[in-house]
């Protein structure tokens, strides 16, 4: 009995750890193309104040200067957006160059942005067929294998029955 619970929650952890690559893979796709449009953005910013003369430092200091509330508040989106450019552009290279074992490190990361939450919401499982994949759905099956294998046997620990010491006499 404890070798099928143990076999049931090693398929069951291995399922689960070989979707992640695929999570991975479609959270790198949505913040690639997040890091793109505000890429488009920062250029065409960049560019415009080029024309008009000046850098982007600049050029925002004349917003935040701006006597109209609207412009000023403008500044600080365009700010906060330069920002997020810079953030995003630096998680896509960390991932990018990332090995499989860090990347599954920096899950609680993925999970915790806007762009990881809109892809769990979105991800589509999909079978492994890569290495990477299957690395993950034999670390997940032995890990929970182990795991269950343990649990089940401290569960009923209580419920064995002792057998007699014999004693030699002498």
């Amino acid at each position: 009995m404890r070798r099928v619970i143990a076999g049931v929650g090693g398929l069951g952890l291995a399922v689960a750890l070989s979707q992640f690559p695929e999570y991975a893979q479609q959270y790198t796709q949505r913040l690639g193309g997040a890091v793109d449009e505000l890429r488009i953005i920062t250029q065409d910013f960049d560019r415009t104040a080029a024309v008009g003369g000046l850098d982007r430092t600049q050029a925002l200091g004349r917003y935040v200067d701006a006597q109209d509330s609207f412009l000023a508040e403008q500044g600080t989106a365009m700010t906060a957006t330069f920002d997020r450019y810079e953030q995003l552009s630096a998680t896509l290279e960390r991932i990018a160059n990332a090995d499989p074992i860090t990347r599954l490190q920096s899950l609680p990361a993925y999970l915790d942005s806007d762009i990881g939450r809109r892809t769990l919401e979105h991800y589509q499982p999909s079978v492994p067929v890569t290495i990477e994949g299957v690395f993950y759905a034999g670390g997940g099956f032995i890990l929970g294998y182990l795991v269950l294998s343990a649990l089940w046997r401290f569960l009923t620990l209580p419920f064995r029955r002792r057998r007699p010491v014999y004693r030699t006499r002498d």
